[in-house]
Formats: C-alpha cells, sequence, structure tokens
C-alpha cells in the first residue's frame, strides 16, 4: 500500500460539516486512517494515541484556539521533530499567517477549498513528512554504526595497551599478572580520593603500562637473583626515562597519564627516589601508582624476593607514610576494602 495513503492523519475542527467534508475528501482519494475530533480540548491526548504524520487544524476553535494549540506542540517537539500542521482557515489576514508559521505551521488550506487542492497540499506534507522520518531513520542507522565502530577501536585500543603492558611483565613477571593488578589498585585508589569514575578508570589503562621501560633493561639485571651493584642499580633506574620516551609525544589522554606515570612512579615523597622530585612535586600519578606498584611487588614472588603476607606488606606501606609515600595516599590506601589488597 502506499505509505502516505497509509499515514494517519488527524484533524482538529470545531465545525462538523468541515469534519465531515475532509474525511470525505481525503478517504475518496484513498486515505485509509484518518481521525478527528471538534474538541480542541482533545488534540494533544490524540496526537500522543493516534501518532499521527500530519494535522489539519482549524485556527478559530473555542479554548483552546489554533494558535493555542501550535505552541503546545511546539513546546513538545525535539530539535529533529517535524510534525507538519496544515492550517485550515478563513482568516487570509498576513498578521494570522505569520503568526502560524512563527509557531510551526507548515502550509494553510484556505476557506471555502477545493478537494483537489485539499488532497494536494496533504500529500505534499506528508511526503515531506515521510521523507523526513526515513532521513531521520538513515541517520540513526547511521550513528548506531559510528558507536559501534567508536566502540570496537575503543576495545581495540584497550586490548592494546594490556599486551603492551604484558610486554614488560613477561620480563620479570611469570604470570603477566603485575601491570593489571597496577592499574586495577590504582584505579581504586584515585576512584576514593573522589575522582570521577572517567578520570579513574584513566589509571585503569595508563598505569599498566608503569614499567613499559623494562623492554630497555638487559636481563643479567632485570633477572638478577640477589642484590644488585650501584651500577647494575643505575642500569634499572633507567626503565622510568626509557618508558617515558616510549610514551612521549601523544595526543591521547591514556597515553600521557602513562608517560607521566612511567617517569615518576619510582619518586619519594622524601625526595629520595630515582630523579629527586619531592612531596607535591611529584605528579599525583605518580604517587599513587607508587603505592600500588610498591604494594604489588611486596606481597607476590620476585625473581629476588618471596611473597609477603598482606599484613605484613600494608604494615610496610604504613611504616613508609611521609618518607616514601604521601601520607594522605597512605591513609587512603589502608581505607581500601580488603579485596582491594587481594587482587589477583
Amino acid at each position: 500500500m502506499d505509505p502516505i495513503l497509509d499515514a494517519p492523519v488527524l484533524i482538529a475542527d470545531d465545525q462538523e460539516p468541515n469534519i465531515i467534508l475532509l474525511r470525505s475528501i481525503l478517504e475518496h482519494a484513498g486515505h485509509s486512517r484518518v481521525h478527528s475530533t471538534t474538541d480542541s480540548r482533545q488534540v494533544l491526548d490524540l496526537v500522543d494515541e493516534v501518532e499521527p504524520d500530519l494535522i489539519l487544524l482549524d485556527l478559530h476553535m473555542p479554548d483552546p484556539d489554533g494558535i493555542t494549540i501550535l505552541r503546545q506542540l511546539a513546546a513538545r517537539s525535539g530539535v529533529d521533530d517535524y510534525l507538519p500542521v496544515l492550517v485550515i482557515t478563513a482568516d487570509v489576514a498576513e498578521s494570522a499567517k505569520e503568526q502560524a508559521l512563527t509557531l510551526g505551521a507548515k502550509d494553510f488550506l484556505t476557506k471555502p477549498f477545493s478537494a483537489t487542492e485539499a488532497v494536494l497540499r496533504v500529500r505534499n506534507l506528508l511526503q515531506t513528512r515521510l521523507l523526513h522520518l526515513q532521513q531521520r531513520k538513515l541517520n540513526q542507522s547511521l550513528e548506531q554504526k559510528v558507536r559501534e565502530r567508536t566502540r570496537d577501536l575503543e576495545e581495540a585500543q584497550f586490548e592494546i595497551l594490556d599486551r603492551l603492558a604484558l610486554v614488560s611483565d613477561f620480563r620479570d613477571d611469570v604470570t603477566g599478572e603485575h601491570a593489571r593488578r597496577v592499574g586495577q589498585s590504582a584505579a581504586l585508589l584515585a576512584r576514593s580520593l573522589g575522582m570521577r569514575p572517567s578520570e579513574a578508570d584513566l589509571y585503569r589503562w595508563a598505569a599498566p603500562l608503569h614499567d613499559i621501560g623494562k623492554v630497555g633493561i638487559r636481563d643479567a639485571i632485570l633477572l638478577k637473583p640477589g642484590q644488585l651493584t650501584t651500577g647494575e642499580f643505575e642500569g634499572m633506574k633507567a626503565h622510568t626515562t626509557i618508558g617515558a620516551r616510549l610514551l612521549t609525544g601523544s595526543r591521547f589522554p591514556i597515553l600521557k597519564l602513562g608517560e607521566e606515570i612511567a617517569l615518576t612512579h619510582h619518586e619519594r615523597w622524601d625526595g629520595k627516589g630515582y630523579i629527586g622530585l619531592a612531596g607535591n612535586d611529584i605528579p599525583l600519578s605518580g604517587r599513587i601508582v607508587s603505592v600500588c606498584d610498591v604494594f604489588d611487588a611486596l606481597t607476590h614472588e620476585r625473581p629476588y624476593k618471596h611473597a609477603w603476607p598482606v599484613d605484613r606488606a600494608l604494615a610496610e606501606i604504613s611504616s613508609q607514610r611521609g618518607l616514601m609515600f604521601e601520607p594522605r595516599l597512605v591513609d587512603a590506601f589502608l581505607s581500601l576494602p580488603t579485596e582491594a589488597h587481594l587482587l589477583d
């Protein structure tokens, strides 16, 4: 069936003869879904019930009149809505036309009207309405495809970041889980400090890159089971600057944060870290990841040490309050739920 003839049409006119005439004309032309009312108070309810693709509206009706109804319809319309209104009126004054057009009327059918004119004006407006609906549906489909594509790209980005973090992890963590755990605990700690979820979630993906610079450290140093010599320790310290260089220059917030973390996660609150930054001169990201990194390293086995029990590791974190770690972060870390300290 012709979609134009199947489109619902609503006629609102307080004169019953006008309703009968218009219904007859439209139904004779093949329109199968013509609805009507002589009570202007019912128009908005009928719009909700019928969901018309076109409204034929008389301006001169008892309260509310056609102008008031146009205002009400305009107030309910969204930016992308297009519900055409064909104004039926014997008043052809320019002021009346201008007011109706300003409020959203699309065309006029002047009384007395001919059947041919009425059918053509209705058909033209319905055709425009259906084209609008088709375009809106197409736009929605395209927007959905864009959202899906964006989601796919984000998932790919996160997977690449995850695998990139594993590159460094596999050098000295046979499980490859250290980076993931540090990311999780850093996000939890960031959230406990009052960061918005979107901000804290950046830590979940950026913090695992803290040791990416270890790809540039020799196995003889990285996997040495005993204590490092002074020279070897200097070589180990280079992983922070190597990591920062690997991540530098990106325009993406996650990689920018990752660069900052890679460079500063071995700084100490008392200024005795790798670079020598102290206190608030250390970026907050470096301070956060420092606590999470040390705790995870203590509670998991490494080539040079056995895993510590959680309570002993928490005691060690507490003992470094104001020395290695910012006091506020130590307090926040110790206040995290127990499961946050038992990530596996």
